[in-house]
């Protein structure tokens, strides 16, 4: 019977996938499991459940001499070496399209909370000010007529860029590759520059992967390009921003906002960004909805027992 290690909590659909293919030992801590137990539970494993918290390393595989597959509960595999596990001939997947919805609803969220300030109007009833109705009070913008640049053209970034035209904005889009001519009419959408998106687009939303090429892609210089009244958005990784820079841009009126999901070096935040009323802070819930995070952990189960039954997995990386 294959032994099966899950790194963190999961929904329960998962780990009823799992019991019927092997032995599942699981991780029910709220912290992160402590590296000493995680190696004593990977030495006999033939599979292993992970979370995007959880450093696949070198470190990680020589604990787990017989592991056959890596599954990660997450779209983004950065927090793997997937290199590594290659090598050893351990398949690494991952989770795609099942949060493509829920990810897109919260950048549009974030978007609206940026755009009508409605985080810094939350804090100001939380906070029992006074204060009185009036036609100048806490204006934000609008979005009807307005360009949204996309960075990273997939499946969350159409998603997004959907919700963004009924709400009657124009999208620009800046991605390796074109999407195919009838998502681009769907979409009205148009395959630009970066520098052309963000000097041009109202509101600027992040959706491509983290990789060497995309760290700090929003940077100064980037910021710097953008307009006055423009809003940053970032559902994706926390890296791809210069939180620095972003904090000097917001604090200075260099942008006029931003929603931020993720962060550089999460779950710390740049206190700059916390002393800020023009930014929006969540705490990584692009995914956490019931049933999307059920339906990651049933996908990320469902291939660990297709490679353990000697199948193809369905959704392999690289």
């Amino acid at each position: 019977m294959s032994r099966i290690v899950v790194t963190g909590r999961i929904p329960d659909a998962g780990l009823e996938l799992l019991r019927r293919a092997g032995d599942v030992w699981s991780w029910d801590g709220d912290d992160p499991i402590p590296v000493d137990v995680r190696d004593e539970q990977l030495a006999t494993a033939d599979a292993a459940i992970t979370l995007l918290t959880d450093r696949v390393d070198d470190g990680f595989l020589d604990a787990a001499p017989h592991l056959r597959v890596v599954a990660n509960v997450a779209v983004g595999y950065n927090n793997i070496d997937v290199a590594a596990c290659q090598d050893r001939g351990v398949v690494v997947t991952n989770t795609p399209d099942v949060l493509t919805d829920a990810t897109a609803d919260l950048a549009m969220a974030l978007t609206l909370m940026s755009t009508r300030r409605l985080g810094e109007g939350e804090r100001l009833i939380r906070s029992q000010t006074p204060w009185k109705w009036g036609m100048f009070m806490m204006l934000g913008s609008g979005l009807q007529g307005r360009r949204l640049g996309i960075v990273g053209m997939g499946a969350i970034g159409e998603a997004y860029a959907a919700r963004a035209a009924a709400f009657g904005m124009s999208v620009v889009y800046h991605n390796r590759r074109a999407v195919d001519s009838l998502t681009e009419a769907r979409l009205g959408a148009r395959l630009v520059g970066l520098h052309e998106l963000l000097e041009s687009s109202d509101v600027v939303s992040l959706h491509c992967p983290y990789t060497e090429a995309t760290h700090h892609l929003i940077d100064a210089a980037a910021l710097e390009r953008m307009q006055p009244h423009a809003h940053l958005i970032n559902t994706a990784r926390g890296p791809i921003v210069d939180e620095a820079a972003l904090v000097d841009a917001l604090r200075t009126g260099r942008i006029a906002g931003a929603g931020l999901d993720v962060f550089e070096h999460e779950p710390d935040v740049h206190p700059g960004l916390l002393a800020l009323d023009n930014v929006v802070l969540v705490p990584h819930l692009g995914s956490a909805t019931i049933e999307t995070r059920s339906a990651m952990a049933e996908l990320a189960s469902r291939n660990a027992v297709e490679v353990l039954s000697g199948r193809p997995a369905i959704t392999p990386v690289g």
